[in-house]
């Protein structure tokens, strides 16, 4: 049976129909061969997520992304994947924006949760976005960079306030501190030279000095070794017993015991020792004050002078 040209050309022509469309879908991220489902998921943001970008699930390729649309009223980006797999996805996955390198586009990873019904078609999954190395070091350098225009301008300043300072006047002096200091380290240098002269003319002398402070710390330690080996406790011993003796000695004058106690203690004693000397005090005053009544002596046989008592007499005023 030979079939006519007019038929030929019709099944070229439903071929060619049918290719187109099946090539359109596949460009467009849809394949009519295969059986997958449509799964999606809402962002904020998908800058870097382009349609037939991979979706992969712990780093396999399970699907692409088909279509991304943006809600008019809410400013949402819906996400529509294309899945071609059998492993069991639930409603409760989370599906994660990232970027798999610093310099390639977006993709998506579903995260897979094992509670909850599993998704169908038309399902919508738990959204999230992770940042890309770039954009995690962009989020980095902001504050960096405001620092950094912070530190220039405080730079900026501060060299300002410098020149003003630095007028002619002051750089001339700065240049003479600086000539002045560079002869202080010449003339350092030299007694540096003097110093290092002195010591190597006076080695042997600076030696000897060693030799004998080393003799003396070995002599000292001769002699500290003697005292360590003296026996100090009898001499200890005794000194014990001579403050005991001293400390009961001492307790005992004040118990007014023994004749120190009784001269410390006896108020009566005091008393008539305070009498006494007031009396004896008196006498030596009278007989200064009237010795004829004392001592009296006469070569010519002369009557006695009536006694007169002098103006200040240290008698009447006691």
């Amino acid at each position: 049976m030979k079939l006519s040209k007019e038929i030929k050309t019709a099944v070229l022509v439903l071929a060619s129909i049918a290719l187109f469309i099946w090539g359109y879908s596949f460009l467009k991220g849809k394949d009519l061969l295969n059986n997958y489902k449509i799964l999606y998921a809402q962002y904020d943001n998908v800058e870097g997520l382009n349609v037939s970008s991979p979706v992969t699930i712990s780093g396999m390729n399970v699907g692409k992304v088909s279509k991304i649309s943006i809600d008019n009223k809410t400013g949402k980006v819906t996400v529509e994947m294309q899945i071609k797999s059998d492993f069991p996805i639930n409603k409760t996955s989370k599906a994660e924006i990232y970027a798999p390198s610093p310099i390639g586009g977006k993709q998506i990873a579903i995260f897979p949760s094992f509670s909850g019904s599993l998704a169908v078609t038309g399902d919508t999954l738990i959204s999230s976005s992770k940042l890309g190395l770039t954009d995690e070091l962009a989020k980095q350098i902001v504050p960096l960079k405001d620092k950094i225009t912070k530190l220039l301008d405080n730079a900026n300043v501060l060299v300002e306030n410098v020149n003003q300072v630095m007028d002619a006047k002051t750089k001339e002096n700065l240049k003479s501190s600086l000539a002045n200091l560079n002869e202080t380290i010449l003339q350092f240098k030299a007694a540096s030279t003097q110093v290092n002269s002195l010591l190597s003319d006076n080695k042997s002398k600076i030696n000897g000095t060693m030799k004998n402070m080393e003799n003396a710390t070995a002599n000292f330690s001769k002699v500290s070794d003697s005292l360590a080996k003296v026996n100090i406790g009898p001499t200890v011993k005794n000194l014990q017993k001579t403050l005991e003796n001293v400390d009961k000695m001492m307790a005992d004058m004040q118990a007014g015991k023994g004749t120190m106690g009784k001269l410390i203690k006896d108020e009566a004693l005091y008393n008539n020792f305070n009498k006494t000397s007031k009396e004896l005090e008196l006498l030596l005053q009278d007989l200064r004050l009237n010795p004829t009544r004392y001592v009296n002596v006469s070569l010519f046989g002369k009557k006695n002078k009536p006694y007169t008592a002098p103006v200040n007499d240290t008698l009447k005023k006691k």
